[in-house]
């Protein structure tokens, strides 16, 4: 089967696109570099066909689209702080772009589209777990602009009859995350900071909680979102039905590396949710999803990937 991967460089994608390499799959990557790294590409790049443009540009994508069985669609601007400085460039991305993407999808007759979706969707309801019935409340605008791509994906699927699947990333973290913005990942800063002998930044006091999802479950629920049965026009939740604080995850760094963590408390930041937990037995009984790699597991596992490739320089 052909795939394109749209934000295929990125962290998340990179790690589909090599997921989809070792099935034996043909795979086109659309990034502009934006955000990913060619490098992230580097085992597998005489095997793919990389096409480096905009999926705000709506020929590039139709060309990156053209013969595809499946579109992945995650090129986004992903940061919550960013979008609130910058709404604009946001909103341009995550919902034109994303228009674009279902635009040439459907020329294309591709057989699904899977929709990089995100919790923050659900903004500050404070019922936990979150559940797909739950009424999206985003306080962000990043978070907004992803339910939007929701929205259109499941139109596409009603006027056009474009298969679509949306899953909503919780939290994901693990190996090629990057450590280096202001607007990474917490955990990816975390352990950059634990590297340097800095203090990590914790934005609130700490108690605030995370369903925390490491890369190989999250790659695992996109493909099988691809595919399964009965799974086309639903919205599934992509985390682990767990949730940990950032002061617990400071612990088991602690555990993990040997050395003693002292935190950096600074104010919250704008748009930044308290609590996120996701229910994912939807997903369970129709994608037949279950978590492959525990928070533990993971954090280990992302400990020695940062410490291999940061902890030289």
């Amino acid at each position: 089967m052909r795939y394109l991967v749209t934000g295929g460089a990125g962290f998340i994608g990179s790690n589909i696109v090599d997921d989809l390499v070792r099935q034996g799959q043909q795979v086109v990557v659309l990034d502009d570099l934006s955000a990913g790294k060619e490098s992230n590409l580097s085992d597998v790049r005489e095997k793919i066909d990389l096409r480096i443009g905009s999926i705000t540009d709506l020929a590039t994508v139709q060309s990156a689209c053209h013969g595809a069985d499946y579109v992945i669609h995650l090129a986004a601007r992903t940061s919550v702080p960013r979008s609130v400085e910058n709404p604009i460039e946001t909103n341009h991305i995550n919902i034109d772009g994303t228009l674009n993407v279902l635009v040439a999808a459907r020329d294309a007759k591709v057989r699904r589209l899977v929709y990089a979706a995100s919790s923050s969707a659900y903004g500050e309801t404070p019922t936990l777990p979150k559940t797909e019935a739950m009424q999206p409340n985003p306080i962000s605008p990043y978070g907004i602009t992803k339910y939007v791509g929701e929205l259109y994906a499941q139109v596409f699927g009603r006027v056009y009859g474009l298969e679509n699947v949306c899953v909503r990333y919780f939290n994901v973290f693990g190996p090629r995350q990057d450590p280096t913005s202001h607007y990474s990942g917490v955990l990816s800063r975390f352990m950059l900071a634990v590297i340097q002998g800095q203090s990590p930044v914790v934005y609130g006091d700490g108690e605030q909680s995370r369903d925390f999802t490491f890369i190989e479950n999250i790659v695992d629920e996109t493909l099988r979102a691809c595919e399964a049965k009965g799974a086309s026009g639903i919205v599934f939740n992509g985390g682990t039905g767990a949730r940990i604080t950032l002061n617990q995850v400071l612990r088991l760094l602690e555990k993990i590396t040997g050395k003693k963590i002292q935190a950096k408390y600074d104010p919250p930041r704008g748009g930044d949710i308290r609590d996120s937990q996701a229910d994912i037995s939807l997903a369970r009984k129709v994608l037949g999803y279950e978590p492959r790699v525990h928070f533990e597991e993971g954090l280990q596992r992302t400990w020695e990937w940062y410490k291999s490739v940061y902890g030289k320089k």
